[in-house]
């Protein structure tokens, strides 16, 4: 009970004020050597073929990894870990094969003696692009005749979602009586932590196991995800070390495809092999986060009382599903609507869109602070277009406290 109010002394600060931190790129294993990615420059476009000779032949260079080669080590597609009944999984590969669906996708990986050798010969890499028509906004999506960024799912669409008394909404907006609407724009959001991404794989051939030590908000995911749905290993074989984590905010919360690259480079060189992200590689290859289009109404009585609320959103999940990004906007976005007031009569719609665009997910509070934004901005709309404070409208409004526990 002596700690409760008190303030307690961080134990870490004093290693990472005068410099003495471990990240993942402080770290060097006897014979490390350095991978280097080769992503697209295009939103959309079909690979028509891959040239590595001229890489293989510069200095330092050990290996180049395709999609091929990856495929034929048996490394599966990256994972979706949160379902929905209506939801459309295309594929998304480690190291792509045949098609690019968005900036920043990796095609080849280059390993060599050092960073500097990895990335000019990943300069050498020779890819033969043909150029597809790409789609970038939600409701060009979602028009008729849109490019599809996958055949499976057709129209673009990712999935459809729904929570809430519809019914109960409708009657709630009857006998209303005043009505306000908003439509808004939840941006979307590129990670930026201090420290970018990071890896360092390490594989014991007499023992099968791996060591990935990796920027990770949760090591435990990462070794669920990459061993027994990417590598198809047992997850005993796989460890996982989250050094010093500088930053994160979600974005780091999830596995990504450098990390399996990384983990096979590793394999097949019997060596440990490191990336470090540029600062302006993980712009186009970081999940994003938010990206919601928004239309709502909320009905309220003649003292400024909630009756109902009614929400549509359209959420971009970029051009693939992410591990946890199927759940930010249902799970964590609908059930949150209510933010802290009484609210009677809810019903939520939303429409995940595909795009060629950076894929999303987890970001700072993910689906929670769309919510809140949304709720308090209907809030201060009401308040104004009635004439009324708004902290009175708030107050009015507010879940009393013998209303709880409230669902």
């Amino acid at each position: 009970m002596a700690y409760i109010g008190q303030a307690v002394k961080r134990k870490e600060d004093y290693r990472f004020l005068t410099g003495r931190g471990t990240y993942t790129d402080d770290l060097a294993l006897p014979g490390m050597v350095h991978a280097a990615f080769v992503r697209s420059p295009y939103a959309h476009a079909r690979i028509r073929a891959i040239r590595v000779e001229e890489a293989l032949k510069a200095p330092g260079v050990l290996a180049v990894l395709t999609g091929a080669d990856l495929e034929a080590e048996g490394v599966r597609p990256m994972p979706v870990g949160w379902l929905l009944p209506t939801l459309k999984i295309p594929p998304r590969p480690v190291v792509a094969k045949e098609e690019v669906n968005h900036v920043g996708e990796v095609v080849a990986v280059v390993v060599a003696e050092t960073r500097a050798q990895a990335e000019d010969a990943a300069l050498l890499v020779e890819v033969d692009y043909e150029p597809l028509p790409a789609v970038v906004d939600m409701r060009k999506a979602l028009a008729p005749g849109a490019p599809e960024v996958h055949p499976t799912a057709p129209g673009n669409v990712a999935f459809t979602w729904e929570i809430g008394d519809e019914k109960a909404v409708e009657e709630a907006f009857k006998k209303a009586a005043h009505v306000v609407r908003l439509e808004l724009k939840n941006q979307r959001l590129i990670a930026n932590a201090i420290e970018p991404r990071a890896s360092l794989a390490d594989y014991n051939p007499g023992t099968g196991e791996y060591t990935l030590y990796t920027t990770s908000q949760n090591p435990h995911v990462h070794r669920l995800m990459h061993a027994a749905f990417i590598l198809g290993i047992p997850e005993h074989k796989l460890r996982v070390v989250a050094p010093d984590v500088g930053g994160g905010f979600g974005s780091k919360i999830f596995p990504y495809p450098e990390e399996a690259a990384l983990l096979v480079a590793a394999r097949r060189l019997g060596r440990p092999v490191k990336w470090t992200a540029r600062r302006s590689e993980s712009f186009v290859s970081d999940a994003q986060g938010r990206d919601h289009e928004t239309e709502a109404e909320l009905a309220l009585d003649a003292e400024g009382r909630v009756l109902g609320l009614r929400v549509r959103t359209l959420a971009n999940m970029g051009a693939y599903l992410s591990l946890f990004a199927p759940a930010v906007p249902t799970y964590l976005y609908g059930t949150l609507l209510s933010g802290q007031y009484r609210i009677p009569a809810i019903h939520a719609h939303v429409t995940g869109v595909f795009t060629n665009t950076i894929p999303v997910d987890a970001y700072r509070g993910a689906g929670r602070p769309e919510a809140c934004y949304l709720i308090e901005c209907l809030m201060d709309l009401a308040a104004a277009e009635l004439g009324m404070d708004p902290a009175e409208i708030r107050r009015k409004n507010f879940t009393p406290k013998d209303a709880f526990p409230y669902p």
